[in-house]
């Protein structure tokens, strides 16, 4: 099998087109655009990149963040917190006692907040049998026992990433669009920042501009990139980065694969192939399976969550979007009926507003307290 073309960053570059790469990039955010959605002129891009892709990685610096990622979280569930939290103390408020009126009422902010009619249902029966058990008689004390309820059910699982093995794999899926493309970039430069050398696979062949966007984002991460043309078989690139890894003593490869659900049968028959090379070239590496989700499309991320697994066995999800929604309800709903652990949530565009998911400060932002 041919070696893929591996990135490489050669020594003379031009200040001036990263800045123009920089302040096209920006623009298209500021546009309410992830880099994955935005349409580019191909020629005019393929001319761009190749001085802008030179760069050195120590140019390009990511802005530190203002405030810790609590508060960062706590900010982008603003909207969330605005539709469950601030309206069930509303309700809380506007009555005297604990009766059955009080608890249909939380049942339809529950629903509203995207967490499903089947979560919302089992949240209140929980709450019921909590207030029947410890006596709560105050509605105030309501409050409490939801959150409790509601972090008890994000916290049975480990949210962490078994990376123990050189090099592990992270095999990223999702529709497109979802923010997969950034997360891949966002998630190389927290591993960068533990000190792991990373190598990103461009397994998405079939998408336009799949392939020149990863590498920006790789670039501003500072990981290698290992990547064939547009329309090149995905398994072959998987391939070349595992041997590249090998050769190059990498700790993790990231492979991007396409998201094609309107063809399920060709996406399983390739993620099958992919995950073939995968564990015959690397039997003992550690994988981890990840689903992107876009949180602002609600109860249609659990459908293609429930979609996703049919297709392959996922072994944690990555939510974005959190920051621009008031569905971030989603997380327990997904939870409850998928069992599937949240591993990865996105509240801004920065690098550092992708985070390893807390259960318990999640709970703590959604219901505003610390």
């Amino acid at each position: 099998m041919a070696m893929g073309q591996l990135w490489t960053i050669p020594a003379n570059h031009r200040k001036g087109n990263i800045m123009a790469k920089e302040k096209w990039f920006n623009w298209g955010r500021k546009k309410g655009t992830e880099p994955e959605d935005i349409e580019v002129n191909q020629t005019a891009l393929n001319n761009e990149d190749e001085e802008f892709i030179s760069a050195e990685p120590e140019q390009i610096t990511t802005e530190k963040a203002e405030t810790g990622f609590f508060g960062k979280l706590k900010d982008g569930l603003k909207k969330t917190r605005e539709s469950i939290a601030n309206r069930i103390d509303q309700v809380l408020v506007s009555f005297g006692k604990i009766d059955e009126e009080l608890f249909e009422e939380l049942e339809e902010i529950l629903i509203t907040a995207d967490m499903g009619m089947e979560t919302s249902l089992k949240i209140i029966a929980e709450l019921r049998e909590k207030v029947k058990i410890e006596k709560i008689a105050d509605p105030k004390g309501v409050r409490q026992a939801i959150k409790d309820i509601i972090a008890a059910k994000l916290t049975d699982d480990d949210t962490s990433l078994k990376l123990t093995t050189k090099p592990s794999v992270i095999v990223i899926i999702g529709v497109n669009g979802v923010g997969k493309t950034t997360s891949i970039g966002k998630i190389a430069n927290y591993l960068k920042s533990q000190g792991k050398k990373v190598t990103v696979a461009a397994a998405d062949t079939f998408r336009a501009a799949a392939i020149d966007q990863l590498e920006i984002w790789t670039k501003r991460a500072g990981a290698d990139l290992v990547k064939h043309s547009e329309g090149s078989d995905p398994s072959a690139v998987v391939f070349d980065a595992v041997n590249h890894c090998k050769s190059k003593g990498a700790d993790v490869l990231i492979c991007d694969t396409a998201g094609r659900l309107h063809t399920k049968k060709n996406l399983m028959e390739e993620l099958k192939k992919i995950f073939r090379i995968i564990r015959r070239e690397l039997p003992e590496a550690d994988i981890e399976t990840l689903l992107v989700l876009d949180a602002t499309t609600g109860q249609n991320a659990v459908s293609q969550a429930k979609t996703f697994s049919e297709v392959s066995e996922l072994s944690g999800l990555i939510l974005t979007k959190l920051d621009g929604t008031a569905k971030g309800g989603i997380i327990v709903s997904i939870k409850s009926e998928l069992s599937i652990p949240v591993k990865f949530i996105g509240v801004g565009e920065q690098m550092e507003d992708l985070q390893p998911f807390n259960p318990s400060e999640f709970a703590n932002a959604l219901f505003g307290t610390e």
